[in-house]
C-alpha cells in the first residue's frame, strides 16, 4: 500500500499545553520519524490528548548572570531562576534550549522545569568580588521568573530580596500576576529609580490566549497586574510579544489603549520569531488550532523574513523587514503617539546606590532544602 493512500493524522492539543508533540530536539543522536499507522483522529472527534503533569527538578547552578553583546537587546546583563516555563507559550524563543539539557523543546520544555535553587546565593557572590562592575539586570528575560513554580519555590523573591538589599537595579518582564506579591521589595526601589517592570501581552482575546499562552495569567488578569503595579508607583510598560499575522495582530491598538488606561507608561512590540525547533512547534499549534488561515499566516511570517520562516540576523530578527512589517511598525507608533506612550520614561536606572556589602539584617531568606525533583503537579 503506498504512503499516500494513508490521511495525514491532525496534530492533538493537550490542555493545558501549548505545544501539541514533543518535538524531537536537534542534538538528539537517534533520530524518529511519526508514521501514521491509519488510527487517525477523524474529524468529528473533539477529544484531547491525555493530561501532561509538570515535573519540577532542582538544580545547583555554577553561575547565574548571562552576558550578552546583542545589538538590538537593551541590556547586557541578564538572570533566569528557571529553565524551562509552564506558561507554555508556543511562540517562546527560549524552547530550543532545552535541547541542550537532551529533552525536547516541545512539551518537555512545558513539563520538565528545573529550578536554580542555589541562584540568590550565586548572585549575592557575583555582586560581592572587588571585581564587579554594576549594570540593570534584566530579570527572567528567556523563561519566566514568576511562573507557576514560583509561587511554592520563591527563589525570583530571594534574587530581589539580594537586589533590594544591595540597591542593585533591575528590570523585570513576566505574564504572571504572581510579580504583584513582590510589590513590598519593588516599590521602595521604584522610588530611588531602581526598578522597572515590563508585562506581556499578546492579544485581549481570552480564547486565543487560553491555546497561546495556556498557563500564564489571563489578559484582564495581566491588566490589573498592570494596575496594581502602576499604583504602587512602579513603571511598568506592556511588551507586545510576539506579534502573530492574523491571530494576535488585529488586537494590536486595543492591547495599547487598555494598557495605558491600566497605566502602563511605555510600550514596545517584537513580530514573531520562529528559531530552530520553534518553527515546527509553531507550525503544529497552527494547524490544531487555526487550520482554516495557518497557510495565510505563515504566508506572511514569510513576507516579513525575506521568504523564510526566520531571519536570525540582528537588523531583521525583532521587526522583520518589508511593507508589512513596516505597516505594523507604523500602527505602533501611530498609537503610541495617541496613548501618549513613551513619553514618560524616568531614562537609565540609577546604579550610584549600589552597595558591595550587604546591610545587617538583609540577608535573603534560606533556599529549601536539598532534592532533586521539588515537586510533582
Amino acid at each position: 500500500m503506498d504512503d499516500s493512500e494513508f490521511p495525514i493524522a491532525l496534530p492533538v492539543p493537550r490542555k493545558g499545553r501549548g505545544a501539541v508533540t514533543n518535538l524531537q530536539g536537534r542534538y538528539e543522536v537517534d533520530q524518529r520519524e511519526k508514521v501514521d499507522d491509519g488510527w487517525v483522529r477523524s474529524e468529528d472527534d473533539e477529544s484531547e490528548a491525555p493530561a501532561l503533569r509538570t515535573q519540577v527538578f532542582e538544580e545547583r547552578a555554577k553561575s547565574i548572570l548571562t552576558r550578552n553583546t546583542s545589538p538590538d537587546i537593551p541590556f547586557s546583563v541578564s538572570l533566569n531562576p528557571y529553565r524551562g516555563c509552564e506558561h507554555g507559550c508556543i511562540y517562546c524563543f527560549a524552547r530550543p534550549t532545552h535541547s541542550y539539557l537532551g529533552l525536547s523543546p516541545g512539551l518537555d520544555f512545558e513539563s520538565r522545569i528545573y529550578a536554580k535553587v542555589n541562584a540568590a546565593e550565586l548572585l549575592e557572590r557575583e555582586l560581592s568580588k572587588k571585581t564587579y562592575v554594576p549594570e540593570p539586570i534584566a530579570l527572567g528575560v528567556n523563561t519566566d521568573a514568576y511562573q507557576p513554580a514560583e509561587r511554592e519555590l520563591r527563589i525570583t523573591r530571594r534574587v530581589i530580596e539580594v537586589l533590594h538589599a544591595r540597591g542593585h537595579p533591575f528590570a523585570a518582564i513576566t505574564k504572571s500576576s504572581l510579580i504583584e506579591r513582590d510589590i513590598d521589595l519593588l516599590a521602595p526601589m521604584a522610588a530611588r529609580n531602581q526598578v522597572m517592570a515590563a508585562v506581556t501581552i499578546t492579544t485581549l482575546d481570552a480564547d486565543i490566549a487560553r491555546t497561546l499562552e495556556p498557563r500564564a495569567a489571563t489578559p484582564s488578569r495581566r491588566l490589573r497586574t498592570i494596575r496594581a503595579l502602576s499604583e504602587a508607583g512602579i513603571p511598568v510598560g506592556v511588551s507586545i510579544a510576539p506579534v502573530i499575522p492574523f491571530v494576535t495582530e488585529p488586537d494590536m491598538e486595543r492591547v495599547l489603549e487598555a494598557c495605558a488606561e491600566a497605566g502602563a507608561s511605555s510600550a514596545s512590540y517584537i513580530i514573531l520569531r520562529l528559531p530552530w525547533e520553534v518553527a515546527p512547534l509553531f507550525k503544529d499549534w497552527l494547524t490544531a488550532h487555526f487550520p482554516d488561515r495557518a497557510e495565510r499566516v505563515m504566508a506572511r511570517v514569510r513576507d516579513m523574513r525575506g521568504g523564510k520562516d526566520y531571519d536570525a540576523s540582528f537588523a531583521q530578527r525583532m521587526k522583520g523587514e518589508g511593507l508589512w512589517a513596516e505597516l505594523l511598525k507604523q500602527r505602533f507608533h501611530n498609537a503610541v503617539r495617541r496613548l501618549g506612550l513613551n513619553e514618560r520614561r524616568r531614562g537609565i536606572l540609577d546604579i550610584s546606590q549600589f552597595r558591595t556589602q550587604l546591610l545587617a539584617g538583609t540577608r535573603p531568606s534560606e533556599p529549601p532544602q536539598d532534592n532533586p525533583q521539588l515537586s510533582l503537579f
